[in-house]
């Protein structure tokens, strides 16, 4: 007995192990998503309060402000002001002295004041005062630059005066529809914020200076540092006495929608953290900044956490005691059990086989009626997809024969009509040179109805040689019509023969032997169809349409690129611009073939079709394709 005692020990005792390691790690992943909840719950309560609080703070400054919109337009309207800024004798600026005072008094505002249409201030509620306004010069300042051109001007800034920081609500003062002067109210917002530092609240301006603090060391302090621009315009308009607008040294640590952040202030490893919340104010444009001290939170998580760690702990402990009491029964239990369980498991065993046998038997009928099902479908599958494959070639090479025969088609109709004009007045000559047109066209077309089952099976030599200037000049005349109300541009320039020609001295009939391509004649007239028409679509809407056609030859590759001044190509478009039926055109107005047909006939003749934009506006398509070399001219 005890060589195997001693075996079936170790094994409990690993079991045990085990166990204990287990417990461990699930007492860990308990604590940690006790902690998360609890923090997550309490950041959520902690925000909506706040959001409350920032929302009930911004409204109270809304209203604060509000009251006062309207006291600087009464003050424009009233005759006493604007007879002191039209006739500024002194018994009229006396009046209006008395009546600012009066006006000031019941209003409960901070000073009320005039400034003429110089910035220099003539009556004000505090004339009788040491630091009175009267003969301050305010032409710096915002509100009266926004007043002096129609419209009401609102601005926080430290009075340059009084020293006192102050929000200014102006309105500009009309006499028979000019505008004479400035009507100001000065609004002392000190005392909103108040003096709570456990919960800070700010208000920062719209670029983020921070002028109203609950926490004195935190005013006129930026929230994220000032670009020079900006710092410069703020000492222009003295708006805060030149103070040191130094960045306030809080970061955000994690943002959880997008009006609230938590934030850390101060020292990056001990600094409070706060959960900051925001309110936006339309008129004026400032955020109002609550700061909520999230450590409470912290510490409910911290508690919560070891309560439930602790009950965890305290439960698997009555689980030990209780298993270590039913363990003696079970031993003892254990050895009337073996006996049953042995005769129950042989029977079990049997039972097994024979149900395995049969399940095998059934499932090896469900595998063989299930393969002749697989077969049969398969057949069929392939049956439809052969049908299905010729129905979408016979569909690609209807809309490529649409395609490319709407341009020839309408190339004939105007030869045809120009051709019965000139022999209606007897110009056989021009005629007969129309109908030698329309012959040519028409074998085009005969050529393309051929040429079209390239788009599918792309076997195409490579030999092929093309004039690209006689190829350039056949696309201008089958587009002729679209071209009369455009500004065309072609230019050739040949680095090989030092040869180059602009639109001024180009002749697109003469004959440029350097100029050779590797491609069929048609495929390039094609290409250049598909190029210059969708260029023409493309500035269909342009006011000055134009078009520029540069042709440049290098020892190798001959590079003709077509640009236009249209509205370019969107960044989402440009990827699938040279996919077959992809077209950004209205219904009926276009397939979406043509330049899917210039890019195959490009890769067919070994070249490139690439496509930009224009940084001056506009597209550019760049068809490259290889020089005939044998026929170059260097003479």
């Amino acid at each position: 007995m005890v060589p195997r005692h001693r075996p079936e020990s170790a094994t409990v005792k690993r079991r045990r192990l085990v166990v204990v390691f287990a417990l461990a790690a699930v007492l860990a992943v308990v604590c940690v998503l006790t902690w998360r909840v609890a923090w997550r719950r309490g950041i959520d309560d902690l925000q909506q309060q706040a959001a409350v609080r920032s929302d009930r703070t911004a409204n109270a400054l809304k209203d604060t402000l509000d009251r006062y919109e309207s006291l600087s337009y009464l003050l424009a309207s009233h005759p006493l002001v604007q007879e002191a800024l039209e006739h500024p004798t002194p018994e009229a600026i006396s009046r209006a002295n008395r009546y600012l005072e009066d006006a000031n008094r019941h209003a409960h505002a901070t000073v009320t004041y005039i400034v003429r249409a110089d910035g220099l201030c003539l009556a004000a509620s505090n004339w009788s005062q040491a630091d009175t306004f009267v003969s301050s010069n305010y032409q710096f300042r915002p509100y009266f630059v926004d007043a002096m051109k129609g419209d009401a001007g609102r601005f926080f800034g430290i009075g340059t005066v009084s020293h006192v920081p102050g929000y200014f609500v102006s309105e500009p003062v009309y006499r028979d529809g000019r505008i004479i002067g400035v009507a100001v109210v000065k609004l002392n917002l000190e005392w909103f914020p108040g003096n709570d530092e456990n919960e800070p609240l700010l208000v920062a301006d719209n670029h983020g200076v921070i002028f109203l603090s609950s926490v004195p060391a935190w005013k006129y302090r930026a929230t994220a540092p000032l670009p020079a621009s900006i710092s410069e315009t703020i000492d222009q308009a003295r708006q805060y006495a030149r103070k040191s607008l130094t960045p306030l040294p809080i970061a955000p640590v994690r943002v959880l929608n997008r009006d609230a952040q938590i934030v850390r202030v101060g020292d990056a490893r001990f600094g409070p953290h706060y959960l900051a919340t925001r309110r936006a104010l339309r008129v004026p444009a400032w955020q109002v900044i609550s700061l909520s001290p999230i450590d409470p939170v912290v510490a409910d998580a911290r508690n919560a956490t070891a309560a439930v760690g602790f009950g965890f702990v305290s439960a698997c402990l009555l689980v030990f005691y209780w298993r270590t009491r039913r363990a003696r029964l079970r031993e003892m239990m254990r050895g009337r059990a073996m006996l049953q369980a042995a005769y129950a498991e042989l029977n079990e065993r049997v039972a097994e086989r024979t149900a395995d046998l049969s399940a095998a038997n059934a499932r090896l009928q469900t595998e063989v009626s299930e393969r002749t099902r697989a077969e049969s479908e398969l057949r069929a599958a392939h049956d439809e997809l052969v049908q299905t494959s010729k129905l979408a070639a016979l569909g690609q090479m209807a809309a490529g024969i649409t395609h490319e025969l709407n341009q020839p088609l309408a190339a004939l109709r105007a030869f045809s009509d120009n051709t019965r004009v000139l022999l209606e007045r007897g110009d056989q000559v021009s005629a007969r040179e129309n109908l030698e047109a329309i012959s040519s066209l028409t074998e085009r077309m005969g050529k393309i109805t051929n040429q079209l089952k390239l788009f599918v099976g792309r076997a195409q030599p490579r030999t092929a040689r093309a004039q690209v200037a006689r190829a350039l000049s056949n696309a201008l005349n089958v587009l002729q019509v679209r071209l009369k109300t455009v500004a065309l541009d072609v230019s050739i320039r040949d680095t090989e023969t030092a040869h180059g020609a602009t639109s001024e001295s180009l002749d697109l009939s003469a004959d440029y032997p350097g100029l050779v391509a590797y491609c069929d004649d048609l495929r390039l007239e094609q290409a250049l169809i598909n190029l210059v028409g969708n260029a023409l679509d493309a500035v269909g809407e342009t006011a000055h349409p134009r078009i520029a056609i540069d042709v440049d030859a290098s020892f190798a590759t001959l590079s003709i690129t077509v640009r236009d001044n249209g509205p370019g190509i969107p960044a989402d478009v440009l990827p699938r611009l040279f996919e077959p039926f992809f077209t950004t055109k209205g219904m009926g107005q276009g397939l979406g073939l043509g330049l899917a047909i210039a890019s195959s006939i490009a890769r067919d003749c070994g070249g490139a079709l690439s496509a930009r934009n224009m940084p001056e506006g506009g597209a550019a398509f760049v068809l490259t394709l290889r020089r005939a070399i044998a026929s170059h001219s260097h003479t």
